[in-house]
């Protein structure tokens, strides 16, 4: 959402302003070329936010995942989402996060294509039609984040998270140009697989003598359809101590991108879709020029915690965007609970016009519109 954008946008310039700070931290990464200087600004956005080491250095895989994940809001929540996760592992308040540096492109192109099942060619069309449904290929890609301590003069790798994101609908072809089929693969078959695979994961990472012997949380991705405009969510953790190269038990997680409105938000979540309803019935009963709304629900554990929300919209004039931006913020107040957060992103043709947003907790929202 455009609020994301703006924090972003935000954020780097405040990182930036950091680095100038005779306080930060000066240090050089772990077994580098020792004239490289890196910097730890001295604040974060917030306690819940890691502190990302500067110059920013690009994952050694940078762009792999573009190629093997085909929705970009997926891309967005397994990357999210894994650095959340690992804020229960990894303390952001001790560590600093940096992307990837040890799993490069070739080594995650090799890990899928062995870890995924080869389909043996078959004369006859439906033969090869069987056989790719007989054995999807669930491995889509792995992505790794590093996570590291200040120690004297130098930060040290002293974690390390791994989210293997895993299809749940195959798509595939049986021939170059003809046409897509699709075999859904369930969440229980997925899971198998899965856990599967990160064994075989973590052993890799374990025998390549450039990595060093730290605690790795690995984390399990389902992925939504390709054309989902809400992203899937993670559904299993575990974390592997150092010194081991065996996972034990895994950890179910509870948390599920609900889109609104929809059947399955109707079905499962009544309340918050009779909300929603109210909330665009009312838009549409004062502006023509309203066109619909779609919002995005981030449940953990079937409690709210987020609401995304975005409305296009056709306007004639910056008036008529404040006071429909001023309407819509009446409406978020008179409507929506406070104990989760919540954004409205107004748009039109010309890209961004207005933005609310409120946090848990907080009783007024507040209201950016753009110029």
């Amino acid at each position: 959402m455009k609020r994301i954008l703006l924090i972003c946008c935000c954020a780097l310039l405040f990182l930036a302003s950091c680095s100038n700070k005779k306080e930060d931290d000066i240090v050089q990464p772990e077994a580098d070329n020792e004239a490289e200087i890196s910097v730890i600004p001295n604040y974060s956005l917030s306690e819940d936010q890691y502190k990302i080491l500067l110059p920013y250095r690009p994952s050694e895989a940078r762009g792999a995942i573009t190629n093997q994940v085909t929705n970009r809001v997926d891309i967005d929540e397994l990357e999210e989402g894994l650095r959340r996760h690992s804020m229960e592992v990894f303390d952001p308040k001790k560590y600093v996060f940096e992307e990837g540096q040890y799993l490069d492109t070739e080594t995650i192109y090799d890990l899928i294509d062995e870890l995924n099942p080869k389909v043996k060619e078959k004369s006859k069309k439906e033969d090869q039609i069987k056989e790719h449904r007989n054995n999807p290929r669930v491995f889509s890609h792995v992505l790794e984040q590093n996570f590291l301590e200040r120690k004297d003069d130098r930060v040290n790798l002293v974690g390390m998270s791994i989210g293997i994101s895993l299809k749940s609908v195959y798509r595939f072809q049986t021939e170059i140009g003809g046409p897509n089929y699709y075999e859904k693969i369930p969440k229980a078959e997925m899971l198998e697989e899965g856990k599967k695979i990160a064994e075989k994961v973590v052993r890799e990472i374990r025998e390549k003598e450039n990595v060093p012997d730290v605690p790795i949380m690995v984390a399990l991705f389902r992925e939504e359809e390709q054309s989902s405009p809400v992203p899937g969510s993670f559904v299993s953790k575990t974390t592997v101590k150092k010194g081991e190269k065996k996972i034990g038990k895994w950890e179910s997680i509870d948390e599920e991108h609900v889109l609104f409105p929809s059947s399955n938000a109707k079905d499962k979540f009544y309340d918050d879709y009779q909300k929603f309803k109210e909330f665009g019935d009312k838009l549409e009963e004062y502006f023509p020029n309203y066109v619909g709304v779609v919002g995005n629900g981030f449940y953990i554990k079937k409690n709210l915690t987020r609401m995304s929300i975005e409305i296009p919209i056709e306007f004639f004039g910056k008036g008529e965007v404040v006071g429909f931006t001023q309407y819509t913020y009446g409406l978020v107040k008179e409507i929506f609970p406070n104990h989760y957060d919540i954004e409205v992103s107004i748009t039109s043709t010309e890209g961004a016009e207005s933005l609310i947003y409120r946090e848990a907790g907080s009783e007024d929202p507040k209201v950016h519109i753009f110029h």
